[in-house]
């Protein structure tokens, strides 16, 4: 099979990209700068030099494919400048789905994610939920829109559309602020964490499979939750403080960073800050939970994540091996 895939030069769609190449399927990547994809020239991917926001260049490399993988976007928490939002989230998304409209392409999966139904409240929340209200990212924001008024509309008409929505995605390659945390922790540099924040935990190698998986078996017009077991960042720390022998930091209550974000709210419209110390990111540290009901992906995908307890020591062994630390156990 020949596909169309973009987004391959990052953590998800890069390891898509391998997984699709190990099983013998033929990939298109679109990439705004070959030179600096040697990584999937070597596994075999063709490269086509172009962009999401840049409609023109889409066409030409999607034609006679049978499917298309949209796992590009924009990821960014507590930058000043959001305007690549709305133009990478949302209106990429936009002439990626239409361009594979007027190619008649017989299916595509779209990379959704759990963020569009916002912070759930301790509930793991199952695809029929809606989520209307305030977003507390402009990334949650960006990809609602993306979601219920790109790509639903587009499967109402018609769009041979499976839309997959991770969680929190983990492993080895990550350069999300999840790794940034994880290094500070090992560095002894955090310093605390939130008591109640959660989120599903789901390791790269599954939630690339699943993707591929609802290429193969996902019904056209549904979504799927293909988010891993449900765990607090606490939780999670605690999980590798044995191997790390870092003691996990102080937890602090969700008031407290709720009191931060709107003390940085004000301050950040003057003075740049760094991601961690964001009013964005000290909102999801009040307390968020995003959670997801994952029964429909394991029924209807085969979708079989790992636990956190297998997956989160290989990953934290090798960031201490980077950092020149020696694991306690393994």
């Amino acid at each position: 099979m020949k596909y169309f895939l973009t987004g391959a030069t990052g953590f998800i769609g890069k390891e898509v990209a391998r997984q699709l190449r190990a099983q013998g399927d033929e990939v298109i990547a679109l990439v705004r700068n070959p030179q600096k994809a040697g990584d999937l020239t070597a596994m075999g991917v063709q490269l086509a030099q172009g962009d999401i926001t840049e409609r023109d260049t889409l066409r030409d490399p999607m034609t006679g494919v049978d499917g298309v993988y949209h796992v590009a976007g924009w990821y960014k928490i507590g930058v000043r400048d959001k305007s690549e939002g709305l133009k990478i989230n949302v209106e990429g998304t936009r002439n990626v789905l239409e361009t594979m409209r007027d190619l008649n392409i017989p299916k595509g999966v779209y990379t959704s994610t759990l963020a569009v139904y916002s912070n759930t409240h301790g509930k793991r929340v199952t695809e029929d939920y809606h989520f209307e209200g305030k977003h507390l990212t402009e990334y949650d924001r960006t990809k609602w829109l993306a979601h219920y008024e790109v790509a639903e509309p587009l499967i109402k008409q018609g769009l041979p559309l499976v839309i997959v929505q991770p969680g929190l995605v983990y492993g080895i390659g990550d350069t999300s602020s999840v790794r940034d945390t994880l290094i500070s922790y090992l560095q002894r540099k955090l310093p605390a964490l939130p008591a109640h924040a959660a989120f599903c935990w789901g390791h790269i190698e599954d939630t690339a499979r699943a993707h591929i998986q609802a290429m193969d078996k996902g019904k056209t017009g549904e979504s799927y939750n293909i988010c891993g077991p449900a765990h607090t960042f606490v939780e999670a720390i605690n999980l590798v403080e044995p191997i790390t022998g870092v003691p996990t930091p102080p937890l602090l209550p969700s008031a407290v960073f709720g009191v931060m974000a709107a003390v940085l709210s004000v301050v950040e419209m003057a003075i740049p800050l760094q991601g961690t110390y964001t009013a964005e990111a000290m909102r999801i540290n009040a307390g968020a939970t995003y959670l997801g009901d994952n029964s429909k992906a394991k029924r209807e995908l085969g979708f079989a994540p790992r636990s956190l307890e297998e997956g989160l020591p290989p990953l934290v062994i090798e960031e201490m091996r980077l950092l020149g630390m020696t694991p306690k156990t393994r």
